[in-house]
């Protein structure tokens, strides 16, 4: 499900206005910033196996053109029960937990993540983010202003991550 332009429009017109500014305030009560708008975390890549997610928005923080920068601040919520696709890509992820707790499958190992924990996802490394628990788990991720899109996993791959116990159950 791919966010549609108008919401995309909508977001991007938000952030301009935050950014001229200079300060997004940040209201915890809500767990959002002024003015900034969610959008569905991202289209959906195809029918290949691995590329589909629930329940996961974007938060664009900044970006060019609207930041003379080479990168792009984003926080992804995922809703309990929620996931985002298994895929990979030649940009690297460093991600922080701002909120709750999830899970993140990189290669061949599963980790537990909570507030202000750092992860760091290598280039072309399958990846997935989980909400296997009953609160929103959220991040910053920071990544390349041009990248590349995100690529499903090779057969090899995903049989790999299928016959490891550990990864099994987030290889779907």
């Amino acid at each position: 499900m791919k966010p549609s332009s108008e919401a995309l429009a909508q977001a991007a017109a938000a952030l301009q206005q935050a950014l001229q500014r200079l300060h997004i305030p940040f209201d915890p009560a809500h767990f959002q910033w002024e003015g900034i708008l969610p959008v569905e975390y991202k289209e959906h890549a195809g029918d290949a196996p691995g590329m589909g997610w629930r329940g996961v928005k974007r938060y664009s923080l900044g970006r060019p053109p609207l930041i003379e920068a080479r990168f792009a601040l984003r926080y992804f919520e995922i809703e309990p029960g929620g996931y985002s696709s298994l895929e990979k890509h030649a940009y690297v992820h460093l991600v922080v937990v701002l909120r709750g707790r999830g899970r993140a499958l990189v290669g061949m190992r599963v980790f537990e993540l909570k507030p202000y924990d750092v992860l760091y996802v290598p280039p072309y490394t399958p990846h997935r983010w989980i909400n296997p628990y009953d609160e929103p788990f959220g991040f910053l991720c920071p990544a390349d202003a041009e990248r590349d899109s995100p690529q499903p996993l090779s057969e090899a791959e995903w049989v790999m991550l299928k016959s490891n116990p550990e990864t099994a159950p987030y290889v779907f």
